[in-house]
């Protein structure tokens, strides 16, 4: 019965896995696509690609998305300035979206399914931070101390870890 109560409970089990694997996944997703864009279609294929889906100057966008994608996957990945590579890739993806996606339904390869997915998670990667297993927290911790390591639950008064 208490496992019930638990998974059936809005309290979260533990944020911190929770951002953890959303970050991982996340991040291994752009890093992915960035060096697609970079290494297997280079800059000419990249520039190509987005001549052909309409994408306003692609001469400047594609190499940029490409670094974007590339650079920000792996911040993500690594938990290093979480929060902003999440914005920068949620802007990359909201674009994306208005830009290319949209006019292609919902399901991939041309719908907005899998961008859509991506942005939702640099969104919430945003709002919910880096977590504790990332280099922002150790980071964090040397700048301010030993109680940035101490995990958001730890660290919430009892009333709101129920």
């Amino acid at each position: 019965m208490d496992i019930y109560r638990r998974l059936a409970s809005p309290a979260p089990l533990s944020p911190d896995w929770a951002l953890a694997v959303l970050r991982v996944v996340v991040g291994f997703t752009f890093l992915m696509h960035g060096w697609q864009k970079l290494f297997e279609l280079g800059f000419a294929g990249t520039m190509e690609m987005f001549v052909q889906m309409s994408v306003p100057l692609p001469g400047l966008t594609g190499p940029l998305v490409s670094v974007v994608e590339l650079v920000g996957g792996a911040l993500l990945l690594i938990g290093l300035a979480t929060r902003l590579a999440a914005i920068v890739l949620a802007i990359d993806m909201l674009v994306a979206v208005l830009l290319v996606h949209l006019a292609g339904g919902f399901f991939v390869p041309y719908g907005v399914e899998l961008v859509l997915l991506l942005l939702a998670g640099a969104v919430a990667l945003v709002l919910g931070g880096p977590g504790a297993f990332a280099l922002d927290r150790l980071l964090a911790a040397s700048l301010t101390g030993r109680a940035a390591l101490r995990s958001p639950v730890q660290a919430a008064p009892a009333s709101r870890r129920d």
